[in-house]
C-alpha cells in the first residue's frame, strides 16, 4: 500500500522552519491509520512524474504559487491529475491541490472575486443523501483553516458542491467516489494557522483587513483534519 503526496509548494518560510512542510503535516493528522508507505514527489522538478496508478491513493499540496500562471510544471501536473482521473485512484486535493484539480478536470480558476480568505473560518456541510464519505462524523457547521486568493470560480463538469464558507462557494468538492477537494488546509493546525496569520499580516492590512481579528480567532480545527483522514479511511483503504 503507498500514499504519493504532490507536492506543489511550500510552507511559509516562518512557519516552515519551525514546522516543517506540507508533507510532515499531512502525515501528522493522518497518523496510524495509514500503515503503508508514504512518498513525496516534487511536482515542480523537471523529472518523471508518477504514473496515475503507482500509488493506491495521492495527496496534492497547497502552494503560493497560482493556477493562472499556466507554468509549464503545472501543466505536467495536471496532465497527471485526468491520467489518475481516468484511472479511478483515489485524488484529495489541498487548496492549491484543490484549484489545480478543477482546472485539469474542466473547471476554471482565477483570483477569488470575493477576496483573501485567510484563518479560522466556518465551514457550511450542504445537503446530500448521502453525506459525502470525507464529511462523516462532524456537523453541518465546523471549523477550518485556511489560506488563498484564488478559487475554483466554475467547477467541472459532474463536480458536486459539498461545503461552502462566507468567501468560497466551493469550500469542498467531489467528483464521482474517488476525488474530494477542499480549499481549505485539514493539515493546518492552529499554530501553524497563527504563523501564517503573521506571515500575511502586512498583506491582509493592505487589503483592509484586522490581521490582529483574525489571529485571536485561529484555533486547531480537528473536524476541517478529520476530512483528510476519512478519505484515507473511507476512500483509499474502502
Amino acid at each position: 500500500m503507498k500514499l504519493i503526496v504532490l507536492r506543489a509548494g511550500d510552507a511559509a518560510a516562518p512557519v516552515a522552519a519551525r514546522r516543517g512542510e506540507f508533507f510532515g503535516w499531512i502525515k501528522r493528522e493522518v497518523g496510524e491509520l495509514w500503515q503503508g508507505e508514504w512518498l513525496e514527489h516534487d511536482v515542480r522538478k523537471d523529472e518523471p512524474l508518477p504514473g496515475p496508478r503507482d500509488a493506491d491513493g495521492f495527496v496534492m499540496t497547497g502552494s503560493s504559487s497560482s493556477v493562472t500562471e499556466r507554468a509549464p510544471w503545472m501543466l505536467r501536473a495536471e496532465e497527471l491529475i485526468r491520467g489518475i482521473a481516468d484511472a479511478g485512484t483515489p485524488l484529495f486535493g489541498i487548496c492549491f491541490g484543490h484549484q489545480m484539480v478543477g482546472q485539469a478536470l474542466g473547471g476554471r480558476v482565477a483570483k477569488n472575486p470575493r477576496g483573501r480568505e485567510i484563518g479560522s473560518v466556518e465551514v457550511r456541510v450542504l445537503p446530500h443523501d448521502p453525506r459525502d464519505p470525507i464529511l462523516e462524523g462532524i456537523g453541518d457547521r465546523f471549523r477550518a483553516n485556511g489560506t488563498h486568493v484564488d478559487s475554483v470560480v466554475e467547477l467541472p463538469r459532474g463536480a458536486r458542491v459539498l461545503a461552502e464558507t462566507d468567501l468560497e462557494p466551493y469550500a469542498a468538492f467531489a467528483i464521482g467516489d474517488a476525488i474530494k477537494c477542499v480549499q481549505f488546509h485539514p493539515e493546518m493546525d492552529g499554530d501553524a494557522m497563527r504563523g501564517y496569520l503573521e506571515a500575511r499580516a502586512h498583506l491582509i492590512e493592505a487589503e483592509g483587513g484586522d490581521p490582529k481579528a483574525l489571529l485571536a480567532r485561529a484555533t486547531d480545527a480537528p473536524d476541517g483534519a478529520s476530512t483528510l483522514r476519512s478519505f484515507v479511511r473511507r476512500v483509499v483503504l474502502r
